[in-house]
């Protein structure tokens, strides 16, 4: 810093705190809590305040080089530090502690691993050639590596199921569930939530799909949904299971281009009669260009995978183009909305 304290802070100055600095110092921060994250060092502060020393001495790591991640860390919210060097857990923070309701710390793992660092750098071939930069770095699609990488599945899928428990509730919530019927969560993970809409009514019964892998390890068996559910493993391009009142595909289109989200509509239309229902669970980007925390979720997709970020016009078409109906978009208090169609 060029500057000292009592100065006038220099803008042209490239130490200068600046929203293009905490662009380029991002790959920085996310490592410290990938880092913070491996080691659980929020496990360790859930008891109350404990200094640097304190907490390298439980975890067998060196202090000094812990006191400083920490302290940047601090400075963008996930801990507090006292004036006699001790860190505690902001409301953040919490999150990434692993015995907290609705966790963070498998997601926090997965958007950090090598996975998805080396397909951050291929973000500049992929504006060139068009190829998400997963396969660039990789060789193949992702899907494809994490069917050929039993590791690399078992942290997206646990990743995937810590966005569920709270954001679960949540869209369970902001949707009249029907009292009775059937409800199909196609390609639904481990059923995070599925249980979520069963616990809410008691009636109501459910299957979920996905691949024979995933379901092999759901989440439904509890006492609160015992006797009301089914799972069922499959390809989703293909076939989905029939006879549902209710559909559901959380957080599916978006993985997917145009011409494989007409595939997987198209097999959940078949699988639908006239008049059921279908709930696509997405974020819905404005069509005005306003921010939207989703604009950065679409860069994910530009990274991993051929799917995209739709605006409502063209969640509409593809509906339209499969044999539904949309009827209605429903915010919710989560990052996606609630897009109710119905089968033509």
């Amino acid at each position: 810093m060029s500057t000292s304290p009592g100065q006038p802070i220099d803008p042209m100055d490239p130490f200068t705190p600046s929203p293009l600095n905490q662009l380029l110092y991002g790959h920085v921060y996310s490592a410290s809590v990938r880092a913070v994250a491996v080691h659980r060092i929020p496990d360790l502060l859930a008891d109350g305040p404990r200094t640097a020393g304190e907490l390298a001495a439980s975890a067998g790591l060196h202090a000094t080089s812990l006191r400083r991640v920490l302290r940047v860390l601090a400075m963008h919210g996930l801990f507090t530090l006292d004036d006699k060097g001790a860190f505690a857990l902001t409301e953040a923070g919490e999150q990434l502690r692993t015995d907290v309701p609705g966790s963070q710390h498998p997601m926090a793992l997965l958007t950090t691993d090598e996975m998805f660092r080396r397909a951050a750098t291929g973000i500049t071939d992929t504006l060139r050639t068009g190829t998400t930069s997963f396969e660039v770095a990789y060789g193949v699609p992702f899907f494809t590596h994490l069917a050929a990488s039993p590791a690399d599945r078992e942290l997206f899928d646990e990743g995937m199921a810590s966005l569920s428990g709270r954001g679960a509730e949540l869209l369970a919530e902001s949707y009249a569930f029907p009292g009775s019927g059937t409800v199909v969560d196609v390609g639904g993970g481990r059923g995070g939530f599925l249980r979520a809409v069963l616990g809410r009514e008691p009636a109501l019964t459910g299957v979920l799909f996905d691949q024979p892998e995933t379901v092999a390890d759901h989440l439904l068996d509890v006492p609160e949904v015992r006797g009301r559910w089914s799972v069922a493993g499959g390809d989703f391009f293909s076939e989905v299971p029939a006879g549902g009142d209710l559909y559901l595909l959380k957080h599916i289109l978006h993985d997917w281009n145009d011409e494989d989200c007409l595939r997987i509509l198209g097999a959940v239309r078949r699988a639908a009669g006239p008049g059921k229902r279908l709930l696509v669970i997405d974020a819905v980007l404005p069509d005005n260009g306003a921010p939207h925390p989703a604009v950065e979720l679409d860069i994910i997709m530009l990274m991993l995978v051929k799917g995209r970020e739709r605006t409502a016009p063209e969640f509409e078409d593809l509906l339209a183009r499969s044999g539904f109906r949309l009827n209605r978009v429903l915010p919710t208090p989560s990052l996606p909305s609630i897009i109710e169609a119905e089968a033509v």
